[in-house]
């Protein structure tokens, strides 16, 4: 895998999640430290459906209301993000034919090839993988290593 500080990395929603979730044990550690080596090279990249789904999700699973999820999600602004055009969702219905995942893990893959991503941090596909030409990383597997220091 690329270094980080050449690579960018898309990070999908349960990396975010993790990070903020403090009854996640070992996946809550795991994906700070990810995080902060992505804010620490600048290589993060997110997504207008990471975005909505991170809000979702801490609003529903985490309790927080509207002041403490703009704080929260506010940082993750000034990362590229990938906006979602209307173009996207069918990319990602071929995508997802082709490569037989869900559709909505597709529409990560399609808004990490759309950024230039070689890397994607997820927990939701095979880590090792390379889809559409983007390399799937699982930052909270024990087999995770900081990709900065190489494997």
């Amino acid at each position: 895998m690329t270094r980080p500080e050449r690579a960018r990395v898309f990070v999908d929603t349960n990396i975010l999640f993790y990070s903020l979730d403090l009854d996640a044990g070992e996946k809550h550690a795991r994906a700070v430290d990810a995080l902060a080596m992505l804010w620490s090279y600048h290589s993060g990249i997110i997504s207008t459906q990471v975005i909505s789904e991170l809000i979702l999700n801490i609003q529903k699973k985490l309790g927080l209301d509207s002041e403490r999820i703009e704080r929260v999600v506010e940082p993750y602004l000034t990362w590229h993000v990938v906006v979602i055009d209307p173009h996207d969702p069918l990319e990602a219905v071929r995508t997802a034919a082709k490569n037989r995942i869900s559709f909505w893990d597709a529409m990560i893959v399609t808004s990490a090839r759309k950024a230039g991503a070689g890397v994607i941090y997820t927990e939701d596909l095979n880590p090792g993988q390379k889809i559409e030409g983007v390399e799937v990383v699982d930052p909270l597997s024990d087999s995770f290593t900081d990709p900065g220091q190489g494997r």
